[in-house]
């Protein structure tokens, strides 16, 4: 007995089942999700019937002729607008939501990064943070820096520049921005 693959809509539910995503991320996964089924469903008919064949360069069926059936650009419009339909529909329902999404982003990355690596990570989903969390996240920088860097490095002051140069370096990398790192260093007996 063959398995069904699952519905666009079931899929969508279970990746947000997993976690909160954006809508940008769950649509290029779902896009991508949509063009399998399609590519597959194209090669499962073209195998069905003994003279056509599949571009799988460019995921067109071909007849015997090797000309691609018309479609390549209806196609991938058709399957965009299933997905923003679908997306529409989720957001519609509660399922998607974005406002959720930056609040569990915030909550899972504070105790590691800064202010500055959390709103470079929602730009890339295309969000920002409201100014309420921006402000909650800066009172709270220095404390959530402090003990990233107690964590790496330990309680101990390091001596040596090269030591120091690490330390700025890695706390520079993890977001929080360079006059936290200098006060923070500073305050730790790190920089002299």
């Amino acid at each position: 007995m063959v398995r069904q693959p699952l519905s666009l809509k079931a899929r969508a539910i279970a990746l947000l089942a997993q976690r909160e995503h954006s809508r940008l991320e769950l649509r290029r996964k779902l896009l991508t999700i949509e063009r399998r089924q399609r590519a597959a469903a194209a090669v499962g008919a073209a195998g069905s019937a003994a003279q056509e064949g599949f571009d799988e360069a460019h995921g067109d069926v071909l007849d015997a002729s090797g000309a691609a059936h018309a479609g390549g650009a209806d196609a991938a419009e058709a399957v965009e607008a299933t997905v923003d339909a679908l997306l529409d529909s989720l957001a519609a329902g509660g399922y998607l939501n974005e406002t959720r999404f930056v609040e569990s982003r915030v909550h899972q990355r504070a105790s590691r990064f800064g202010v500055q690596r959390i709103q470079q990570e929602l730009a890339q989903h295309g969000l920002k943070l409201d100014a309420e969390q921006q402000d909650a996240l800066r009172a709270s920088e220095l404390e959530r820096a402090r003990e990233v860097w107690l964590k790496r490095f330990g309680p101990e002051p390091a001596r040596e520049p090269t030591e120091q140069a690490r330390q700025t370096r890695f706390l520079l990398a993890r977001g929080f921005s360079p006059d936290l790192v200098r006060r923070l260093l500073r305050a730790q007996g790190s920089l002299d």
